[in-house]
């Protein structure tokens, strides 16, 4: 298993009137926790671009335990409970807020698609390597 933490800190402009996080911010949570997760083994999505892929999200879900509110330090956890063997990779996430209480949780499908032709494809094997150790 796989398992990254980076935190970010709640801004004002992610807010509604009540000082508590607009539900759809987390999404955007999520993607920098797959961001920096992907970046913790030494890849980036840029380069994975740039080797001719995409990763389409193509499925979401998410489940609210409690508000984050404005200038919390919130945790992301990105988890990957398999590897992947097949064209989708699931990403675990949990937000949690500075007294390590649950804020949110969901899981995010992605795709690994060839960006020319848009076909589905396998994990690159730079990424799959960077992950193997932590499924041995």
């Amino acid at each position: 298993m796989f398992s990254f933490d980076n935190q970010i800190r709640v801004r004002y402009a992610d807010t509604d009137q009540m000082q508590v996080v607009y539900h759809a911010k987390f999404i955007e949570y999520f993607e920098s926790g797959r961001t920096e997760a992907i970046r913790h083994l030494g890849i980036t999505y840029k380069e994975i671009e740039e080797w001719g892929l995409i990763m389409p999200v193509v499925k979401l879900t998410i489940e609210y335990a409690r508000p984050g509110l404005y200038d919390d330090l919130l945790t992301i956890r990105t988890i990957l409970k398999e590897l992947p063997d097949s064209h989708s990779i699931d990403f675990h996430q949990e937000i949690y807020n500075e007294a390590e209480k649950l804020v949110c949780k969901g899981t995010v499908t992605l795709f690994f698609v060839e960006k020319a032709t848009r076909t589905k494809c396998t994990m690159p094997a730079p990424l799959r390597e960077k992950l193997l150790p932590y499924f041995n």
